[in-house]
């Protein structure tokens, strides 16, 4: 970037809209003297970049819209269009101010349609005549992950009746089964995560619960099929065709996937595996990532130079068949009570009238 570029063009004084203006705090940067643009002081400042920047994190990714799989934007900008949408009074001179800065003007974004989940074994593992073929496919493209007695991950328990006791923390109790994503009654599973602030997310633990965290190890190598993985697909395959984004669709989506999930997860146990990997449904948020990112309409996972950092976007769950505590198949190192002392949030704004 060059010396123009660095040089911050406009303040967070100079938005009206208070959501762009907190936003822009967030994302400025402190530089002494007035603002080039309305002259005020004691705010932060942005450069190009930084305005181009607020502006996808308000109007792009403010505006995404979640279909029943996958999501979309419903505004986009670029400097081919003049500004189409309609805007709310409150915005207009925000609107204008980043049309002047950056050459722009923004409008609805017609995606292409895989985004919204026209993949076809995403289709096809919905409808029962044709799921097995696709069930059979992720069953064998992705790779196995063998988890060694050397490894641990982690399993809250919210108010237990024996904290203490290490059988509390195998699979729920069968009153309790047919209620997360992979398991069904009469087939346990237990649940749990390398990542123990997501463990505590995905247990909705409030300050008034009495939280505990058993680590866990196995004590064999556990032979897991890991969905999690970014699965490397032929050039030729396009998104319509991805069996990679059709599997990373369903652990994005919420319970009406969970029918689909489970089927995975008991042809997975059939076919011999101790469990499975998966990616946590609160990944993104966890790291706070816009979902189903693209440039021109491509997904980044097709994208060979980009698919590492994708893959470095998923946070791992664990979910292995059985009681395996019961069983001998995992071991309870320690428990350990989880004592909650702050919560925050991290959060942007978008509009409205998207």
């Amino acid at each position: 970037m060059n010396k123009a570029e660095d040089t911050p063009i406009v303040c967070a004084k100079c938005f009206k809209d208070v959501g762009l203006r907190l936003d822009a705090e967030r994302i400025g940067i402190e530089v002494s003297g007035a603002c080039a643009n309305c002259g005020a002081t004691g705010a932060k400042k942005l450069p190009l970049a930084g305005v181009a920047a607020l502006a996808h994190r308000y109007f792009v990714w403010g505006s995404l819209w979640r279909a029943r799989y996958g999501a979309a934007p419903l505004i986009q900008f670029n400097e081919h269009q003049k500004t189409s949408i309609e805007i709310q009074p409150w915005l207009v001179s925000d609107v204008q101010l980043i049309e002047r800065v950056l050459g722009v003007g923004f409008f609805h974004y017609g995606p292409r349609l895989w985004m919204l989940g026209e993949i076809g074994p995403l289709k096809a593992i919905q409808r029962a005549k044709t799921r097995d073929t696709i069930v059979s496919r992720i069953l064998t493209e992705y790779p196995v992950r063998v988890m060694s007695p050397e490894e641990h991950f982690f399993r809250i328990r919210v108010n237990p009746s024996a904290p203490g006791d290490k059988a509390q923390y195998d699979s729920p109790p069968p009153a309790n089964a047919g209620r997360g994503r992979l398991d069904v009654k009469g087939q346990p599973v237990l649940y749990g995560s390398t990542d123990l602030e997501i463990c505590i997310h995905e247990c909705r633990v409030t300050a008034e619960d009495d939280t505990f965290v058993a680590t866990l190890r196995p004590t064999r190598n556990l032979r897991l099929l890991d969905l999690s993985v970014l699965l490397r697909e032929e050039e030729n395959v396009t998104e319509f065709e991805s069996l990679d984004l059709t599997v990373h669709m369903l652990f994005l989506a919420g319970r009406h996937s969970y029918r689909l999930t489970r089927y995975i997860a008991e042809a997975a146990r059939i076919a011999g595996f101790d469990g499975l990997v998966y990616r946590s449904y609160f990944s993104l948020l966890r790291i706070g990532q816009m979902p189903f990112q693209t440039v021109y309409g491509i997904s980044h996972r097709r994208i060979e130079q980009l698919q590492d950092h994708e893959e470095s976007k998923t946070i791992p769950n664990l979910a292995v068949f059985g009681r395996p505590v019961a069983s001998g198949m995992i071991d309870v190192d320690c428990i350990d009570r989880v004592m909650i002392n702050r919560v925050g949030y991290d959060f942007h704004f978008g509009p409205t009238g998207a």
